[in-house]
């Protein structure tokens, strides 16, 4: 991309001199006299970086950089001078200016000099695009009833300081739920630390949470601090809590009893200020009663409970979020965007989505990479997502003929994989949770999907 330098130097031969040493180093230049002209000439051109001289009669540079600075608070301006005072040098860096540079002007500290300013702006744009591209990703996307009532209770409980507990099936959204409490707190500026207990091995999820010290136990090579301590003066969002072990569940009570954690091996406390939002597919009330789950702790996570609807509670959101889900797919994954038939809407909408919105975000991508021709037709729907449906229906409907199975054994065999396969993905492929829906041991599950040869879609 062609950068944009503007210089402002009353000397001819300082402006030819820098012009034509930018140029060479491929640099698109416009170069004026005045701070009159320059200021006119940097709203119509727009240079990514600017040679300002500070000497120069009518408005000199200082009062240029001022006033630049306030038609563009993010302006890259380099100052250059043969009479700078220390005192100029300060007040340039006061008002704005990225570096000073002494005349008569040295070719290899202006190229230094330049590549950093442009190093600096491309970082600059870079953490905007990504910036940009976060808050786009954190769209709570619809229309519907239940996600208006949502948001309305984000946006109530986002203002307060109150401990949050996000209940919902897997594949609603309740990380997005976390991220939109935290980005409308007082703690935006502050720390987002995720934590996902079902993930992390229980014997590991002590030292992950309040962090350890070099020794504490095999492999603790150096001290290291927990999850709440990264998180302090933010928020720490602790998914899947209804999967950590009870151990654990009593360390966490008493950081959120007493605002204090001490890491293992440690013997020294430190004062954490955190906030606690919490998630989880489980039934805690449940968890309670099997004694899985601390009583204590789950009345001190659930101050503000907040439901999230599943997608077949808000069916009318589901053209909205495939259009929302293309149009990204398009920006960030460089796919050819396409037209959707209403009848294809129509027929998604349909459908029911036991993998609720990331499951429709999976089939949306499905659809714009194999659907043939520039527009998502009903066809395409029921060609690439209804034999899917019928699946996750629980029907046999993809099994073809029955008279296909010569015996019973190989039915059930179909059949089997068949159910496994839904729950897999009912469950985003968690394993653990699966087996732990199924009621069968882990290592029993892991022989089946091995027998049955059972693979996770792309997605």
């Amino acid at each position: 991309m062609s950068r944009r330098v503007l210089i402002v130097d009353d000397e001819a031969g300082i402006r030819a001199a820098l012009a034509q040493l930018l140029e060479y180093e491929g640099y698109e230049v416009r170069a004026v006299a005045s701070g009159k002209e320059g200021l006119a000439a940097y709203e119509q051109f727009a240079p990514q970086l600017t040679f300002l001289d500070v000497k120069m009669a009518g408005i000199d540079g200082l009062e240029t950089l001022k006033r630049l600075r306030t038609q563009d608070p993010e302006a890259v301006v380099v100052m250059i001078s043969g009479h700078a005072t220390i005192q100029d040098a300060v007040e340039a860096t006061h008002l704005g200016a990225y570096d000073i540079l002494e005349k008569p002007l040295d070719t290899d500290r202006i190229l230094v000099t330049l590549r950093n300013a442009i190093g600096h702006l491309a970082l600059r744009e870079e953490n905007v695009r990504l910036r940009e591209k976060v808050e786009r990703h954190g769209e709570i996307v619809g229309r519907s009833a239940p996600v208006r009532a949502l948001v309305d209770q984000i946006a109530r409980v986002a203002a307060t300081p109150a401990r949050v507990l996000i209940t919902g099936e897997n594949g609603t959204g309740k990380e997005l739920v976390a991220r939109a409490v935290h980005a409308q707190s007082t703690r935006a500026k502050g720390p987002f630390v995720e934590v996902n207990c079902a993930a992390i091995p229980s014997e590991l999820i002590e030292s992950e949470l309040f962090g350890h010290m070099k020794g504490s136990f095999t492999g603790a090579v150096q001290d290291r601090p927990g999850k709440f301590e990264q998180a302090d003066g933010g928020t720490l969002f602790l998914d899947e809590i209804g999967d950590m072990s009870l151990a654990a569940q009593a360390k966490a009570l008493r950081v959120l009893q007493e605002g204090e954690v001490t890491r293992i091996g440690g013997a020294k406390t430190r004062k954490v200020d955190v906030r606690i939002v919490a998630a989880t597919n489980k039934r805690l009330e449940e968890e309670i009663a099997a004694g899985r789950f601390r009583e204590d702790l789950y009345y001190r996570l659930n101050v503000v409970p907040i439901v999230v609807p599943a997608l077949r509670e808000r069916r009318e959101d589901i053209p909205m979020l495939v259009q929302h889900f293309a149009q990204r797919l398009a920006a960030d994954g460089g796919m050819a965007a396409k037209a959707w038939e209403t009848a294809a809407l129509d027929r998604l909408s349909a459908l029911d989505w036991p993998g609720n919105v990331r499951e429709l975000r999976n089939t949306v991508e499905r659809l714009l990479i194999l659907a043939s021709g520039p527009r998502v037709s009903l066809a395409d729907v029921e060609r690439l997502v209804g034999a899917r449906s019928h699946d996750a229906a629980g029907t046999v409907g993809g099994f073809g003929n029955l008279e296909q199975f010569e015996t019973y054994e190989a039915f059930k065999l179909a059949s089997e994989r068949a159910f496994l396969l839904v729950k897999l993905r009912q469950f985003d492929w968690n394993v653990a949770e699966t087996a732990r829906a199924l009621d069968m041991p882990r290592s029993n599950l892991y022989k089946k999907i091995e027998r049955h040869g059972l693979t996770r879609e792309a997605s």
